[in-house]
């Protein structure tokens, strides 16, 4: 198992170092440890641009011969669990789980008495949307955006279907929106921004579709090795198109991948005793589950999952977790602790776990991530310096 680190070699620290640099100060955890820092403090523009599921393994190994690969400067490790919903939430606050409370696609929310689907921000039974005015992201988190934090003009540029949603205009507050659609309109988005004003501006880019086509495909398929060439294209021309701007260019990711199988999946509904111990729907992830137990049931619980799933899954003590800083250092978030259940259950190999409510489809992805493994763990950090000195 490949835990986060929160030290100094983590996406956490990149956004501590990015903090110092831009003149937010302190986040609560150390910037990068072995990192020069001063291209990052002196650049006009910083760009961070963040590449939706695409692991340093995979850099490596299938993307050996990559201007990408050659402008590589080390790896980090993703958060805990290695997902969109707990990694996203990291840039866009510079804080990880531990402070900003998202713990998994699927959240149970005590303030809410539900189980929320995070990103989409609605309710997992039904997809009813959750109104903002009501009770937004920002209200679950209640930690500040990393674009209030520091002190420069910053620019959020979005896929159009992700630019206006709840979510992201939760976590936008500080920054100019700007959606695009397209490798093209993310090239030109970027372009934009870092010629904009007269000041220093951070830049945050994200693009969504590697995850997409490695969750559908595979991460080892086809289809995903020619987007990532497309990738490595689109990192080419920035690179070009940025001489002269005073610009630094950094390009991570929240997760990589492994892929599974339907034979390699854990199916709830197939286990029922196991199903019978829960108080609510697994939360978390696939790869990494949290499970509600009721108290008088606890001891089957632990009982069935060692007699019949041992092989597949290792199961921990949620606080235990908690307490190793699996989530981050510090005070945790108030509601840290029921986000997580009373147990996690940490899938072995490359196994995967999934339930069902009523209405939902099975969840058949070939290329999972969330987990412990260092396919999923391991981001890269990839820089190219155009800024003055």
């Amino acid at each position: 198992m490949i835990l986060p680190d929160y030290t100094g070699g983590g996406i956490t620290n990149l956004m501590a170092s990015l903090s110092w640099s831009l003149g937010g100060g302190e986040t609560g955890y150390p910037p990068l440890t072995g990192f020069d820092h001063r291209p990052m403090e002196r650049a006009r523009n910083v760009v961070l641009l963040v590449i939706d599921g695409l692991g340093h393994q995979y850099l490596n190994k299938e993307g050996s011969d990559s201007v990408m690969r050659q402008h590589c400067l080390r790896r980090l490790t993703s958060v805990c669990p290695s997902t969109t919903t707990t990694a996203i939430p990291t840039f866009l606050t510079g804080v990880p789980p531990q402070q900003h409370g998202f713990t998994g696609w699927f959240t149970y929310f005590t303030e809410l008495g539900s189980v929320v689907t995070v990103l989409p921000f609605c309710t997992r039974l039904g997809g009813i949307p959750i109104e903002s005015s009501v009770i937004s992201p920002a209200d679950l988190s209640g930690v500040p955006t990393f674009y209030k934090r520091v002190p420069v003009s910053s620019h959020v540029v979005m896929p159009d279907w992700i630019a206006r949603s709840t979510f992201n205009q939760s976590f936008s507050g500080g920054a100019r929106i700007s959606s695009f659609n397209g490798l093209t309109g993310l090239y030109k988005g970027i372009l934009k921004a870092v010629g904009q004003g007269k000041g220093r501006n951070f830049i945050y880019a994200y693009w969504p579709e590697f995850d997409a086509l490695a969750h559908h495909f595979g991460v080892a398929s086809q289809e995903a090795a020619d987007h990532f060439h497309q990738l490595d294209r689109l990192f080419i021309d920035l690179i070009s198109a940025l001489q002269g701007t005073d610009t630094l260019l950094l390009l991570t990711a929240d997760h990589g991948f492994i892929d599974s199988s339907a034979r390699h999946t854990v199916r709830l509904e197939n286990h029922p005793e196991f199903k019978g111990t829960l108080m609510a729907p697994l939360c978390g992830e696939p790869r990494m589950a949290f499970c509600y137990v009721h108290p008088h049931r606890q001891r089957r619980f632990e009982h069935y999952l060692a007699e019949n799933l041992d092989r597949e899954i290792g199961v921990y003590a949620s606080q235990r977790l908690l307490q190793e800083g699996w989530f981050g250092l510090g005070e945790p978030h108030p509601g840290l602790q029921d986000r997580i259940g009373h147990y996690t259950l940490v899938m072995k190999e490359n196994f995967k776990i999934t339930g069902r409510l009523p209405g939902e489809r099975s969840i058949n992805h070939i290329g999972v991530h969330g987990g412990l493994s260092p396919d999923e763990m391991y981001v890269p950090l990839v820089a190219s310096d155009t800024s003055d000195g």
